[in-house]
């Protein structure tokens, strides 16, 4: 990381991870529910100087704000406007996203608005999609439901190795390096995970919508990375994504799970590839999409008289 940055957004203070400051090209990377921005330094030497990495660390994780009010902070919509405030604090009007898990869902829905579907580029999704394997998601919420107390280090670090196996992390500096990076010291002298144990809570608290309408309404170039053995995005469900995006590009991780970390040239040369494919900026608002904003503006201004009345 070659840079740390604060930035203020309403209540909380989001922490800004940048990778090649004064690169020509930019790359928006979002992490995973349980992760951090610091997830990303691997994919940041990879891609190389050219490109600058804006990775920010999800409220309620790494080093930004924990929210005083997890059921209304710790949710997508949240997170969107989360996302869009950063977006006009680094002045970014048309840029390229990458995003793993949630984050990865996190592009889809602004990929997918009509309000902010012009501000992204192209989209790639590691290891996520628009339907996710049932049995996964209770895992992943089970896991991160209860907080986690280690007497010691060590301890830490071996369940974050047995935790993260399908990551497909290789060499012990490397899981060193995750351990480093996902630990908190607690007052006691035991040690936790760096996230606020209520994130868990978005599991209860966030409203399910139909994520198949919202990957059918993007309009930008759109890679999906999955890992081979991934718990979360079933093979079956790629070809139903290509028959909604016929251009999809799609990328297998051999020996990988939920999810790959795109610390190897193997996984991040596609990537690459693709970030230098033509992405011709739209024109024009869709006439749906003017339709669709006209009709949420009536039933606001209708549940506003309805108040009032």
């Amino acid at each position: 990381m070659d840079a740390l940055e604060f930035v203020r957004i309403r209540e909380l203070e989001v922490a800004v991870r940048i990778w090649n400051p004064t690169a020509p090209r930019t790359l928006i990377a979002w992490h995973g529910f349980a992760r951090h921005g610091g997830d990303f330094s691997a994919l940041a030497w990879e891609l190389g100087s050219e490109w600058r990495i804006i990775a920010p660390d999800t409220p309620g994780r790494g080093l930004s704000s924990w929210s005083l009010f997890p059921a209304h902070d710790y949710l997508y919509s949240h997170y969107v406007t989360v996302a869009i405030a950063l977006l006009d604090h680094f002045e970014l009007d048309y840029i390229d996203w990458l995003g793993t898990s949630m984050g990865g869902l996190l592009g889809m829905l602004i990929a997918a608005d009509p309000q902010h579907s012009g501000r992204i580029s192209r989209l790639i999704l590691n290891d996520v999609g628009p339907e996710l394997n049932t049995q996964g998601l209770i895992g992943l919420s089970s896991y991160f439901g209860v907080t986690h107390r280690f007497s010691n280090f060590s301890e830490l670090q071996q369940e974050l190795n047995q935790h993260y196996a399908s990551f497909g992390i290789t060499g012990e500096s490397a899981w060193r390096e995750l351990a480093l990076n996902s630990a908190r010291r607690l007052p006691d002298g035991s040690w936790t995970y760096h996230f606020d144990p209520r994130i868990g809570e978005q599991f209860v608290h966030d409203t399910p919508r139909d994520m198949w309408a919202d990957w059918a309404n993007i309009r930008c170039p759109t890679m999906v990375i999955r890992g081979e053995e991934s718990t979360l995005l079933d093979p079956e469900t790629l070809p139903r994504m290509t028959e909604a995006q016929p251009k999809l590009v799609t990328l297998t991780v051999p020996d990988c799970g939920h999810a790959p970390m795109l610390d190897k040239p193997a996984q991040v040369d596609p990537i690459h590839d693709f970030l230098n494919r033509p992405a011709p900026r739209p024109t024009s608002v869709d006439k749906t999409q003017n339709a669709t904003v006209w009709q949420r503006a009536v039933q606001w201004l209708t549940q506003q008289w309805r108040r009032w009345k």
